[in-house]
């Protein structure tokens, strides 16, 4: 039987169909794709691209911080545009949150994201063998 970690915490959008923010396992954390959802209101935060990136970092470090971990545990990201002229601005935010060995990441543009968000991204995670 696999066990695994469900991650939740009420400083992000609860998930809005059948998945969990978080699940864990072997040390391996994988993160169910943000969007700019204010947790506090549940409404899509107002402005453009770059407030929307903003609040979709804000809702992953809550994710990973209810996991026990941060940025610096991320391994890999996946973010989703809906309009890859968007990909400087986000960049330039999503950059802001990797200081020095920044995951591995793919971006893609996609024709439509839930809710119709301009960004939504996940991410891969791992707890350090030694705990730190």
């Amino acid at each position: 039987m696999i066990t695994k970690t469900i991650v939740e915490t009420e400083n992000a959008p609860k998930a809005i169909g059948p998945y969990s923010q978080g699940v864990g396992y072997n040390g391996l954390f994988f993160f169910s794709g943000q969007i700019p959802i204010d947790p506090t209101t549940g409404d899509i935060v107002p402005g453009g691209v770059q407030e929307q990136t903003r609040q979709v970092m804000a809702n992953l470090r809550a994710v990973l911080s209810a996991a026990g971990l941060d940025f610096a545990h991320v391994l890999k990201t996946t973010i989703f545009l809906k309009n890859m002229t968007d990909f400087a601005a986000v960049n330039e935010i999503y950059g802001g949150y990797f200081d020095e060995n920044p995951p591995a990441r793919a971006t893609v543009e996609v024709s439509r994201l839930p809710k119709d968000v301009l960004v939504e991204i996940d991410m891969i995670a791992a707890a350090p063998e030694d705990g730190q």
